[in-house]
């Protein structure tokens, strides 16, 4: 089995090791939640002072041209667009991801309904992130046209709950819970060959692996770009449209963003002819600053290499967690396959929530699940090969020596 120096060896030898100075990080901790914040980038202060202070504070409302701030939901997007197998004028970062399904989401069911108006439902997975369900569900109250969300329990039981009833096929690409990724090529076309409209949410998978959404023939897709993106907390989410929809698709919140010359300042609505109808009100700029700065990190590799390392990292930790805890009540949901995971680990325990308490305490920061699921994060660019070892050892000091039992670690916060 792999020792604490053979680590430091595959540290030395790791070709992307020098990009995890491109952020700042603190001494002392191990962090393994960038599948849920990522790090912040060492540029993003100066950035924010920049706009602050400069473009803001001097430019004033002169900024929205001279700064390039109008342009900027759009031109984030074309930069975003390669890690996601996405092509120039596809992609907006714009809102957030629970805005931005529900934009998606309506208008492919708006169209469904003028093609064929038996198509009313809706299939996802029982286990996708919450907000997914919820603003399907809310759509739905609010529509009052019949239609439905059709829950399924697995992956494998998707194929058979498609049929001619089915409007649109929403997943996650990377779940949430187990790090488990869906095959989306072979999805996309089982949708298509129902007749139905596939959307991904990519929010575990962007940044994290590579994405073929053209490749995959998919129609539309979302995603947030605070976690492997590295954006910054609430940082404005992105969404897809496939440029076949573009003329067809209709935004349900026509806000002024979305028209065609949102300057002629029209009192009816006349929608851009591409992807940014789906823009709606005014940007939040700083905040759009400062995921440029993350993005900038990603034009210096490839994301190949970072798939590399993801798998390489993961396969480690899961190796060393099985070697070095083998004694605790641990169990392993994320798939051994290389084509069934994405780029995080996650393991359940019976105590999980106050194991991941004491951890966090140790100075090793994962997060925590329900139910009982204690989740570790790997972003490659600036997660280390010693990382996963020190990780590995703060774990088994915390099931060894039952740190965990503790009363401070049995309080539930807000933010799990």
């Amino acid at each position: 089995m792999p020792t604490r120096d053979d680590c430091l060896q595959m540290d030395a030898q790791d070709a992307l090791a020098p990009l995890r100075d491109a952020f700042e990080l603190p001494p002392g901790v191990v962090y393994l939640d960038g599948n849920s914040l990522g790090a912040r980038p060492r540029s993003a202060a100066a950035r924010a002072a920049q706009v602050v202070q400069q473009e803001w504070g001097e430019g004033l409302i002169r900024s929205w041209n001279t700064a390039g701030w109008f342009a900027l939901p759009r031109r984030l997007g074309d930069r975003l667009a390669p890690l996601i197998g996405a092509g120039a004028n596809e992609v907006l970062v714009t809102d957030t991801t629970s805005v931005n399904l529900f934009k998606v989401l309506a208008a492919m069911l708006r169209l469904q309904a003028r093609r064929d108006a038996r198509r009313c439902v809706i299939v996802a997975e029982r286990g996708n992130f919450p907000t997914d369900l919820h603003i399907a569900q809310g759509l739905i109250a609010m529509l009052q046209q019949g239609h439905a969300l059709r829950l399924v329990d697995s992956p494998e039981a998707i194929p058979a709950a498609l049929g001619d009833d089915v409007a649109v096929l929403m997943l996650t690409q990377v779940d949430y819970r187990t790090g488990a990724l869906h095959d989306m090529a072979t999805l996309t076309r089982q949708a298509h060959d129902h007749g139905a409209l596939m959307l991904w949410d990519l929010a575990h998978s962007a940044g994290a692996l590579p994405v073929d959404l053209r490749g995959a023939d998919a129609d539309g897709a979302v995603g947030c770009t605070y976690k492997y993106l590295n954006g910054g907390p609430g940082a404005p989410a992105f969404l897809w449209l496939a440029p076949r929809w573009h003329g067809e698709f209709e935004s349900p919140l026509s806000g002024w963003w979305g028209h065609a010359e949102p300057f002629a300042m029209e009192p009816q609505y006349r929608p851009d002819p591409g992807v940014g109808r789906f823009l709606c009100g005014t940007q939040a700029i700083v905040s759009q600053a400062l995921v440029e700065c993350g993005l900038e990190v990603f034009e210096r590799t490839g994301m190949a290499a970072v798939r590399q390392k993801s798998l390489a990292l993961t396969d480690l930790f899961i190796a060393l967690v099985e070697q070095r805890c083998a004694v605790h009540p641990l169990t392993l949901i994320t798939p051994r396959e290389h084509a069934r995971r994405g780029s995080q680990v996650s393991w359940q325990h019976p105590q999980g929530y106050a194991v991941m308490q004491a951890l966090i305490d140790r100075g090793v920061i994962g997060d925590y699940r329900e139910p009982g699921i204690l989740r570790f994060g790997f972003t490659p660019l600036y997660t280390r090969f010693i990382d996963v070892w020190d990780a590995v050892e703060a774990l088994r000091a915390v099931l060894d020596g039952e740190a965990w039992k503790q009363a401070r670690f049995q309080t539930r916060s807000a933010v799990t």
